[in-house]
């Protein structure tokens, strides 16, 4: 089974563009495992213009699914996740001043940083997956730092789904089969929405995990939030 982990950090955007606590991102999280969500995703950011560090303190008591904390391991970050524990840690590259994140892991020449990291996340007991592209040496490499998993970066995929199908997909395919080869869990995400996540699925029938924020949340401005989730867990099915 391909587990859904919806991503929050849009809710507190919304929260923060007026100052106090609506929408509450406590209850979003609460409500998101209700409607049927398998985890939840928060991706802390230094300037925490949308996740604070303080909501990641407040929300890991209520996680009754599986809580994954996405982030660039600075010190600071290091220190949350591992003082909040999560059931796994998402390593991504993103710089502190980046809108979203928009590549993966160059695994080579950051190699022994990673591996170093990881070591530290895995004798905490916390699963570990790093953000990376469709790259053989991207995933290779990720293999020598001793990851549990890697999180396949889609938004190529979701770029080139309109225009054709079989080519946008091939590549991660591939990089799937590479990585499942080599003893790696596979995670994906980034621009996945209800138009393209059961192609990618069907294609890819051994994903663990996809985490979903941005177009999940704006389909529940149109849809609710729990007839998203549902929606988007059903697209897991095929």
């Amino acid at each position: 089974m391909t587990r859904l982990s919806v991503n929050i950090n849009k809710i507190a955007t919304l929260r923060n563009a007026r100052g106090g606590n609506i929408p509450n991102v406590l209850n979003a999280a609460i409500n998101c495992q209700l409607f049927g969500a398998d985890g939840i995703t928060v991706h802390p950011r230094p300037d925490e213009r949308h996740i604070r560090y303080k909501d990641v303190l407040e929300i890991r008591p209520i996680i009754k699914t599986e809580f994954n904390i996405e982030g660039n391991p600075s010190d600071s970050f290091i220190d949350l996740v591992l003082s909040v524990k999560p059931d796994q840690v998402t390593l991504v590259p993103d710089r502190h001043d980046a809108i979203t994140s928009n590549a993966g892991w160059d695994t080579l020449k950051n190699r022994t940083f990673l591996t170093d990291v990881v070591s530290t996340f895995k004798k905490a007991g916390i699963r570990t997956s790093l953000f990376i592209d469709t790259q053989a040496v991207n995933i290779e490499n990720a293999v020598v730092t001793g990851t549990d998993r890697v999180e396949l970066y889609t938004e190529p995929y979701a770029s080139g789904f309109n225009k054709n199908a079989i080519e946008a997909i091939t590549p991660f395919i591939r990089a799937a089969e590479i990585a499942r080869d080599a003893g790696l869990g596979v995670n994906a995400g980034h621009d996945l929405n209800l138009d393209n996540l059961a192609y990618f699925h069907k294609n890819i029938p051994w994903l663990l995990e996809v985490s979903i924020g941005h177009a999940l949340i704006s389909d529940a401005l149109y849809l609710g939030l729990e007839n998203t989730i549902q929606m988007y867990k059903r697209q897991l099915t095929g």
